[in-house]
């Protein structure tokens, strides 16, 4: 003690030597807090946000996602009608339900009509939704809001309504195609009752139908090109089939995409048309692959084989979409 002066304290108990508990965790409570607040807060915006969402969320789950799996599941068994009150029943049948598929007579031509009616009514909706935009598009077009809602009205009408209506109109007996033709002294035809008469019909009222939802999509598209770029055209002499041609379609590609896209999911499901005026017939000309597929699930009760056509449906659906979208970003 001789060293050290009175009055003065050790190194250890110096007021003004740093302490852990000064240093350490007295420092970083007032962050770890404000970390744990904005943490909670997260939280319960997170929880908020399911909250809002879980009455859509569990519909999706029960009337969609569900069935979607469901179907996956019950078209690789043998699911018919005694499954139902006992699942233990049905039969795992691996990839048969397919494999059957590739024999089935009646499967290869609904899958012939469904084609035909793709290949020939995406394009004749797309040519006469494309005319309609045009037309309403020009500045010299009159009581373009009518023509809009004359258009349009098919598309928010029922499938089931106007292929009833069409049905009578096509009547060959009664229908009024057939008495305006017998009154100017021009033959008259089955429409529905001949075979090779029946599909095209269909195609004609399909494509009637819907012009009018490409009409609408057009004719933002076009309204979507700038003036100038069409001033300049008509500068260089560009007439009106040029200017089409040359510089309004090439800037349409996107648009043509989109609708050609919708247009063909839409058709390869083609469904009402055929079921309310023909029945598939005559002689299965009319019958679709959508069709077919209710009547194994619904009216023969083969759930598996109808699981397997929908997603062979599916499968189709999702290649015609990609070599679409292929084609026209390659075109661009």
């Amino acid at each position: 003690m001789s060293g050290q002066r009175s009055g003065e304290l050790p190194a250890a108990a110096s007021p003004t030597t740093a302490t852990p508990a000064d240093t350490g965790a007295g420092s970083l409570q007032p962050g770890s807090h404000a970390g744990g607040r904005k943490a909670r807060r997260l939280l319960r915006q997170t929880l908020t946000g399911y909250g809002f969402a879980a009455p859509y969320l569990v519909l999706f789950v029960v009337f969609l996602a569900g069935p979607i799996i469901a179907s996956l599941v019950i078209s690789f068994t043998d699911f018919s009608l005694g499954a139902v009150a006992d699942f233990s029943a049905a039969k795992f049948v691996g990839l048969g339900n397919y494999e059957d598929l590739l024999s089935d007579q009646r499967f290869h031509t609904s899958a012939l009509n469904t084609a035909y009616f793709v290949v020939v009514g995406v394009p004749l909706t797309m040519a006469l939704g494309l005319a309609a935009a045009v037309g309403l598009n020009s500045k010299v077009a009159k009581l373009r809001t009518l023509f809009r809602v004359g258009y349009y009205t098919p598309v928010v009408t029922s499938i089931v309504a106007i292929a009833v209506v069409w049905r009578y109109v096509l009547d060959v007996d009664y229908g009024l195609l057939n008495s305006a033709l017998h009154a100017v002294g021009l033959p008259t035809a089955d429409w529905l009752g001949t075979p090779a008469l029946a599909m095209p019909a269909i195609i004609v009222i399909a494509a009637w139908r819907n012009l009018g939802f490409a009409m609408v999509i057009f004719l933002a598209g076009l309204q979507g090109i700038p003036t100038e770029t069409l001033e300049a055209a008509r500068i260089d002499g560009a007439g009106r089939w040029q200017e089409l041609r040359h510089v309004t379609l090439p800037l349409l590609r996107p648009t043509m995409a989109f609708v050609a896209v919708v247009t063909s999911a839409g058709y390869l499901q083609l469904f009402e048309e055929p079921f309310v005026m023909t029945g598939g017939g005559p002689l299965d000309r009319t019958v679709s692959v959508a069709m077919l597929m209710w009547e194994q699930g619904f009216k023969f009760f083969n759930l598996g084989y109808a699981g397997a056509i929908a997603y062979v449906l599916f499968i189709a659906i999702v290649v015609l979409t990609v070599i679409q979208l292929r084609l026209f970003r390659s075109a661009t």
